[in-house]
C-alpha cells in the first residue's frame, strides 16, 4: 500500500513494520516503513509534507543512497497522492490511528506576520541560517559559500568552483582597485573578501543572519582585510550609503518574494552610480508560468517564505525597474554539481553534524539537498546570472563584446 501511495519503480524495495514487503530483495536502495506513525503522517498530509515528516522523525527510513532512492520515487514530482490511493490508505490505516494526534516535528516552521515584512524576513533567515556556523563549515567546506559554484571542469574541487564563481561575478562587474562594491545577502562574506583580496575593492556586505555576520567579521580580520572589507548584520533596505560602483546579489532574490521584486531592483538601481553594474545570481523556475511559492516541505523546513520566479520574469522586472539587461546565463548543471559536493561533505561528517544540530535537522538537510540536486539535473529548477547596468544617460559604458571570459 505504501509503495502504491508513494510511487516508485521496480528497482526499489519497500518493507514495513508488519513484515510485509514489495519489490526485489536485492535492490540497491530500500524504503523502510518503521512504524504506524509513518502511515499516519502520509494520511494526514498526503504528498511531500507527510513523507518529509515521516523521514525527518525517523519513522520512514531510506537504506542506501538517498539521492538514488529519490531518483526512483515519484515524490520528486511533488504531486499529491491520488484520492483513490488516499481512500485505500484510510482503509489500511484505520480510523483509530488517524484519530490520534499527529505530532508535528519541531523543525517545522510556520511564520506569522506580514509576508516579507522586515520582521518576518528576519525570522525566515534566522530559521535557516542561524543554525550553527560549525555545521555549515562541515557542509560547505573551507569556502563557506552557500550558493551555486561555477565548475571550470567536472573534476574541479568545490573550493576551486566557489573561487571561480566569485571571480566570474567580479569580472562581470568589471571590478577594479578603488571601486566600491555592495554585496546584498552576503552570507559568510565570501564575495566581499574575494573582491577586497583579489581586486582591491572596498566592499560592504549585509546579511540578515547574525551568525553569518559574526563569522564573516572574524574571517575578515583573520585575512587582514579590515581596511577594505566590512560585513554588517543589516537588512539591505537599511543600507544608507549610495553611489556604489557595483552591486552583487548572490542568492538573495529567492527570499525577496515575487511581489517585492520590482521594489527590490529599484532600490538597488538607486544605490548605483550611473554606469554601475549589478549582477543578480538566483535560483529560478524553469518556466515563467509556474507558481512562485515553493512546496510545503521547502517552505516549512528549509526556506520559509522562499519564492522562485522564471528567468524571463527576472529579466523583465530588472528591465522595468532601473536596469538595462546586458547578459544572462543559466548555470543549473553547476548547481547540481555543487549540491552533490555538499551532500558528500555532509555524509563524511555525518556524526559530527548530528552532534552539532541533532539528527532531525541533519536529516532535513540530507533530504533537501538530495532532492534539490535532482531538481537541477531534471530541469525542475534553474540557476541564472543576469547582468544589468544603470545607464548613464543613454550610455551603458559597456564594451562592445563581453570582456570577462
Amino acid at each position: 500500500m505504501f509503495r502504491q501511495a508513494v510511487g516508485g519503480d521496480a528497482t526499489v524495495r519497500f518493507s514495513a513494520y508488519d513484515g510485509s514487503s514489495a519489490g526485489p530483495s536485492d535492490a540497491d536502495v530500500s524504503v523502510e516503513v518503521r512504524s504506524p506513525e509513518a502511515l499516519s503522517y502520509l494520511a494526514s498530509a498526503p504528498g511531500e509534507l507527510g513523507l518529509a515528516r515521516a523521514y525527518v522523525t525517523g519513522h520512514l527510513e531510506v537504506v542506501g543512497d538517498l539521492y538514488a532512492a529519490l531518483g526512483h520515487l515519484s515524490v520528486l514530482s511533488l504531486s499529491a497522492v491520488s484520492w483513490a490511493n488516499r481512500v485505500d490508505l484510510l482503509r489500511v490505516v484505520g480510523r483509530q490511528l488517524l484519530s490520534s494526534r499527529v505530532e508535528i516535528p519541531k523543525q517545522e516552521r510556520r511564520l506569522r506576520g506580514l509576508r516579507h515584512s522586515k520582521t518576518r524576513d528576519q525570522a525566515a533567515i534566522a530559521h535557516h541560517y542561524d543554525v550553527s556556523n560549525t555545521f555549515y563549515e562541515y557542509v560547505l567546506g573551507s569556502s563557506m559559500a552557500y550558493t551555486c559554484a561555477v565548475y571550470p571542469t567536472e573534476t574541479s574541487t568545490l573550493e576551486e568552483a566557489q573561487h571561480a564563481k566569485h571571480d566570474l561575478v567580479a569580472r562581470k562587474l568589471a571590478l577594479k582597485p578603488g571601486m566600491r562594491l555592495l554585496d546584498v545577502g552576503c552570507g559568510w562574506g565570501g564575495m566581499v573578501m574575494h573582491a577586497a583580496r583579489e581586486y582591491g575593492v572596498r566592499a560592504l556586505g549585509v546579511t540578515l543572519s547574525r551568525n553569518q555576520a559574526e563569522w564573516a567579521r572574524k574571517a575578515i580580520v583573520a585575512a587582514g582585510l579590515s581596511d577594505l572589507a566590512e560585513v554588517r548584520h543589516l537588512d539591505y533596505r537599511d543600507v544608507r550609503e549610495s553611489r556604489f560602483d557595483a552591486i552583487s546579489s548572490i542568492g538573495l532574490a529567492e527570499h525577496i518574494g515575487k511581489a517585492k521584486l520590482p521594489g527590490y531592483f529599484r532600490f538597488l538601481a538607486r544605490k548605483l552610480r550611473p554606469g554601475g553594474r549589478m549582477l543578480n545570481h538566483c535560483i529560478t523556475r524553469s518556466g515563467n508560468r509556474e507558481r512562485a511559492r515553493t512546496g510545503r516541505f521547502i517552505d516549512r523546513y528549509v526556506f520559509p517564505d522562499g519564492e522562485l520566479v522564471g528567468p524571463g520574469h527576472i529579466v523583465s522586472v530588472m528591465s522595468d525597474n532601473g536596469f538595462e539587461v546586458r547578459h544572462e546565463e543559466n548555470l543549473r548543471e553547476h548547481y547540481a554539481l555543487t549540491l552533490a559536493a555538499w551532500g558528500e561533505n555532509l555524509e563524511e561528517r555525518w556524526d559530527d553534524a548530528v552532534s552539532e544540530v541533532g539528527t532531525a535537522r541533519a536529516r532535513v538537510w540530507r533530504l533537501y539537498m538530495a532532492a534539490s540536486r535532482l531538481g537541477f539535473e531534471r530541469n525542475a529548477v534553474q540557476l541564472h546570472q543576469v547582468l544589468g547596468v544603470r545607464l548613464d544617460g543613454s550610455s551603458s559604458r559597456m564594451p562592445l563584446r563581453p570582456d570577462w571570459r
